[in-house]
Order: structure tokens, then sequence, then C-alpha cells
């Protein structure tokens, strides 16, 4: 494991361990934050931990084409069942992203700390939210970074207050970004809500050949 200095610079991303723990410490600055996700690095810690950051081998991503949409989400899709913005609330994005309760998860990683730091790169337009709106109310959401000159975007966290609402935000977001050429939707690990959504996993040296080929 790497213990981080002040220099923005982290080893290369090969060298993380079987879990993906590539190194530990450093800050949340905007420079560091964007080093590392154009690095295929990301940091992944709880409140009482110092920052770990992490490469997990395999990666879990989307290929737009692959997406795949359910039948009871496309009759959700053409009811016009959920309102979808972009960008209009990232603070409650987030915020609701930290403190929904999550099955066998206690706490949240993303600590105040966290909250602040993403909150600053949205401001500079290296984050994007996605809400998604039911009866004017927030009813689910997504946020994660837009790396534009290399066509990825690479999810966070979403939440959902009413089912369905999570999903729903992750399709049209997908959709929009097929109209910018996303290259690829960086997952981070494998879930099965996200591979029912058509992520699967590959292998880290495949990942990072689309981050190098901006």
């Amino acid at each position: 494991m790497y213990i981080l200095t002040d220099l923005i610079q982290f080893p290369p991303a090969s060298h993380a361990d079987v879990d993906g723990l590539l190194a530990i410490g450093g800050d949340l600055s905007i420079a560091r934050l964007l080093e590392a996700y154009n690095n295929g690095i990301f940091p992944w810690y709880s409140a009482d931990q110092p920052i770990l950051w992490f490469s997990p081998d395999p990666r879990m991503v989307l290929f737009p084409t692959e997406l795949k949409v359910s039948k009871s989400m496309k009759q959700l899709i053409k009811k016009d069942q959920f309102k979808v913005t972009f960008n209009k609330d990232f603070e409650s994005v987030i915020h609701h992203c930290a403190h929904i309760k999550r099955r066998e998860q206690e706490g949240t990683w993303i600590t105040n700390e966290m909250q602040r730091a993403y909150t600053k790169l949205h401001e500079l337009g290296h984050a994007i939210s996605v809400e998604v709106w039911k009866n004017e109310e927030l009813a689910g959401g997504l946020y994660g970074i837009w790396l534009e000159s290399k066509k990825i975007f690479c999810g966070e966290s979403m939440f959902s207050s009413v089912s369905n609402a999570s999903k729903y935000g992750f399709i049209k977001l997908v959709e929009k970004l097929q109209q910018k050429e996303v290259k690829l939707i960086d997952c981070q690990v494998y879930t099965d809500h996200l591979a029912s959504l058509g992520a699967r996993e590959i292998p880290r040296e495949e990942f990072l050949k689309y981050l190098s080929n901006s």
C-alpha cells in the first residue's frame, strides 16, 4: 500500500492489492480527485478511516449499447411516470445518497468531507447530478464525475425513496450520454442492481485503456 504525500500523484493502478486498495492518505482537493478519476482511481472510506483510494480489478462498467431496460421500466417511461432533470439540485442528491438507509450497510462512505468536495467538483462542472421527481418531490437520483475529454462517466452513488426512481434516472442519463458519444459508464464494483441494467465486469487493464485513449 502506498502512503500519499502533498504531491498530487498516484502510483500505477496496477499496484493495487487484491481488494483494489491502492493508496492511503492525501486529501480531497479538486486537483487530486481529478488526477484520481483520470487514472481509474476513486476514494472510498468511512468517517472513522483515513482516505482510502481504490482501483478494483475487475471493473464494473456499462457500455451504453448494452443497457437493459425491462418491460416494466419501458412502461414507466412510456407513461412519463417521473420527471427527470439534470444538475438542478446536486446538493440534495448527494445528501440523500449519503443518508438513505441501505440493506446490509451501516453508516455511509459519503462523509461530510466527501459531500463538500464533490459539491465543489459540481460547481466547477466536473460532477453532474440526475434528479428524479414525482409530484414535485425528489424521489430518486444519482451523481458522478463526467470526464468529458475522455467521454467517460464515473458513477458514484444513487438513491430511491420511490420504487424504480433511481433506475428511471439512470436510464435517462445513459440516453443523454449517448448523445455525447460516451464510451462507457464506470460503475466501479459489481452489484446485482447494476448487472440488471446491463453492466458487466471487465479487466482493469482494459478499463484503463479506455481512459488513456482520449
